[in-house]
């Protein structure tokens, strides 16, 4: 059974009703919605409960304010929700997805092709000229012996920025606590190496990120795949079946805006999660490379700040947030310190110490908020431009997720239509895609397909939705 989460609070309440009236076609797109003055009458609250509320369904794309004008019901909300959970096979399996994965990706790495398949936001969204300033700046100043003063764990100067991050958001992470890596893959594998021999089961969500799948397959683990829902994360009554009955290794989770779906889960299911997983012993891999993309009014907190008992390994990066290329990440590995720490200098031994220093002068520079703040503004804009897209070019019976943050799009296609189908024909007018077959072990979800809107909106952006529209409608 479920543990019983906290009621949802007054805007949440308000908001999910006005978002009901929308799925059910009572407020249609281009229908303003009652001013502020008149909802608080309407439904008895406050005004600020009513603000909460219309930036909540801003922020999921529902609704739309115009200047001097008010809210009105955005042309994407004519866009149904996917509402179903997944009901995977939850035996474990052995995972074998590594060259199914690479020959679909090798179509989103040439410049001449409009990346909608890609796992990456455009680089002109980061500020790569000032943080080039820096490392050279840095760079010219850098003592010689910087590149072995801290080999396991990586610049001290950073894990503080880093440590000071957490802080701000709440979290009491010490700097001697935190291991820098070469990016947040390095640290999933190092988390992963740590608490897992071959033949061990990990949990996964489902669908989940293929790079997730890729790293099983590498270290010969088996994959059990929990059902997930697309707006609120992996089913907990189904992960404790599969906890007791199965007693995996470790859980690979993403709970802040998961790649491909973009679900947060609710801060009380986290914590029902760290519970949960406590009460087993059981690891918790925690992919939050996208947990400052938020859309909201504050960062969602990582299941890590539900962690009492050193079992939640949080890993996270820069690469989607300040520096792709740069290929600095890190992980709070907790009771795990000293084996992830030995692990990373019996591998790779350090970051790029270049890498590390420019980022700790940029982060103590300042701006680094400056530029999350506008990131986000560019995301939640181009989400809506492909709602929007989506909704004028897509078949009526498709379904697409409106996540909090991220840059993912998760489509479910009309029955007929099949994602690896449509992701050939797509890539024959050099559009990417990517299919959902590539996030299951099992290649399921055939009519799933993930789609990045993490670009700037623009005219080939417009026409690559418009042809996949085409394509999709047969």
């Amino acid at each position: 059974m479920r543990a019983p989460t906290r009621p949802p609070k007054r805007y949440e309440a308000l908001a999910d009703e006005i978002a009901a009236s929308i799925r059910a076609g009572t407020l249609r797109p281009g229908d303003r919605l009652p001013s502020v003055r008149q909802a608080a009458a309407s439904w008895q609250v406050n005004a600020s409960t009513v603000f909460q509320a219309y930036y909540r369904l801003e922020a999921r794309g529902l609704v739309r304010a115009q200047a001097r004008s008010g809210y009105y019901v955005a042309a994407a909300a004519a866009l149904a929700e996917p509402e179903d959970t997944s009901e995977p096979d939850t035996d474990s399996i052995a995972v074998d997805v590594g060259e199914r994965v690479f020959a679909i990706l090798k179509a989103t790495m040439r410049r001449d092709v409009v990346p909608l398949g890609s796992a990456f936001p455009s680089p002109l969204l980061f500020p790569l000229a000032r943080l080039a300033k820096t490392m050279a700046a840095t760079v010219q100043k850098l003592d010689p012996r910087a590149s072995v003063d801290h080999l396991h764990q990586g610049s001290a100067a950073l894990r503080r920025q880093i440590a000071l991050r957490y802080l701000i958001d709440g979290l009491h992470v010490d700097a001697d606590d935190l291991v820098v890596t070469n990016g947040a893959m390095e640290a999933l594998h190092l988390c992963l190496a740590a608490v897992t021999r071959p033949g061990d089961s990990v949990v996964v969500e489902s669908p989940t990120f293929y790079a997730a799948l890729q790293a099983l397959e590498q270290r010969g683990l088996r994959a059990i795949e929990v059902a997930t829902h697309p707006r609120e994360g992996i089913e907990l009554a189904a992960l404790a079946e599969v906890l007791e009955r199965q007693r995996p290794s470790a859980c690979w989770l993403m709970t802040n805006f998961q790649n491909p779906l973009g679900s947060l889960m609710p801060e009380a299911k986290k914590r029902e999660l760290v519970a949960l997983l406590a009460r087993h012993g059981t690891p918790l891999i925690e992919d939050d490379v996208y947990g400052e993309l938020y859309f909201g009014a504050r960062r969602p907190a990582p299941a890590k700040a539900y962690d009492r008992d050193g079992l939640v390994m949080h890993c996270s990066s820069f690469s989607k947030c300040l520096a792709p290329g740069y290929r600095i990440g890190w992980v709070a590995p907790g009771r795990h310190l000293q084996t992830v720490a030995r692990l990373k200098l019996s591998t790779t031994l350090t970051a790029s110490t270049p890498a590390e220093a420019a980022i700790a002068a940029y982060l103590q520079q300042g701006g680094y908020d400056r530029h999350l703040r506008k990131l986000r503004q560019s995301l939640a804009a181009q989400q809506d431009a492909m709602l929007a897209a989506i909704a004028r070019h897509f078949p009526p019976a498709t379904r697409a997720t409106r996540p909090d943050g991220g840059y993912f799009l998760w489509l479910e296609l009309p029955p007929g239509v099949e994602a690896m189908d449509l992701h050939r024909r797509a890539a024959a007018q050099a559009i990417s895609v990517a299919p959902g077959p590539i996030f299951s072990s099992r290649a399921r979800f055939e009519r799933g397909l993930r789609l990045n809107y993490g670009h700037p909106w623009d005219e080939a952006m417009e026409a690559a939705v418009a042809a996949l529209g085409r394509l999709a409608s047969g």
